[in-house]
């Protein structure tokens, strides 16, 4: 299958045969990271500190293309992948201790991964629309990937997955952390385009043009249903 030219980096840019990217739908999970109301919302959380650092209108676009794109994207794949009988995991930042000592050092540092979120808040929570089922596996991190800071590979593994759909925030941290160890760890990945966000386009396109390919096939929504349906090779 010949990936979007947007997605084709230097290393592949000369190449002129694909193979076709065959997946097996009970085979495959969804797996959306960090849709959590501290991140999302405009609400709660992260918003509320950007509005009160006068930073607000910077980040409007980064909300404009999660309500717009990302969160209707995140919820058509979810209502297909549920409709199926699929495999739907979670990944989100959340620590285990009210005090925040059980967090990697990364998130312990002042700046931007400087992330003290505990799981009892509301917001940890994933938001309203991707809710997960009791029967959907949720996985805990202090890390930026899913895989390294938790049992993740272990449990899908025993479920028979080898192939996983990734969607989420952002782009260039921790949906690129989780793309490469799961593709580190024998995973079949697809990373969705446009069910992901950045903190703006350019750190979004650049970081989907690097993994592509090397660790995942990125496709869109559409693309990655036709491709679950055997409709696009």
């Amino acid at each position: 299958m010949k990936p979007n030219p947007k997605y084709v980096s230097y290393y592949y840019e000369t190449m002129t045969e694909w193979p076709d990217l065959v997946v097996d739908p009970k085979k495959t999970a969804l797996l959306i990271v960090d849709m959590q109301k501290e991140f999302v919302s405009r609400e709660i959380g992260e918003s509320i500190t950007f509005k009160e650092m006068g930073e607000w209108e910077r980040w409007l676009p980064f909300h404009d293309r999660l309500d717009d794109i990302v969160i209707p994207n995140n919820v058509k794949l979810l209502e297909y992948f549920r409709s199926k009988e699929l495999a739907v995991t979670f990944g989100r930042i959340a620590c285990l201790r009210p005090d925040g000592e059980d967090r990697t050092p990364v998130q312990k540092t002042d700046g931007w991964n400087g992330i003290f979120l505990y799981v009892n808040t509301e917001e940890a929570d994933m938001i309203n629309e991707l809710k997960p089922l009791p029967s959907e596996i949720v996985v805990n991190k202090t890390t930026d990937s899913v895989v390294a800071g938790t049992n993740y590979s272990r449990l899908i593994r025993n479920m028979g997955i080898d192939t996983v759909v990734v969607t989420g925030i952002v782009t260039d941290q921790c949906v690129a952390g989780t793309v490469r160890g799961l593709a580190d760890d024998g995973f079949k990945v697809i990373c969705v385009e446009d069910a992901c966000a950045a903190s703006c386009m350019e750190l979004h396109d650049a970081e989907l043009k690097i993994m592509n390919n090397l660790y995942c096939n990125v496709l869109s929504t559409e693309e990655t249903i036709a491709v679950l349906e055997g409709k696009l090779k």
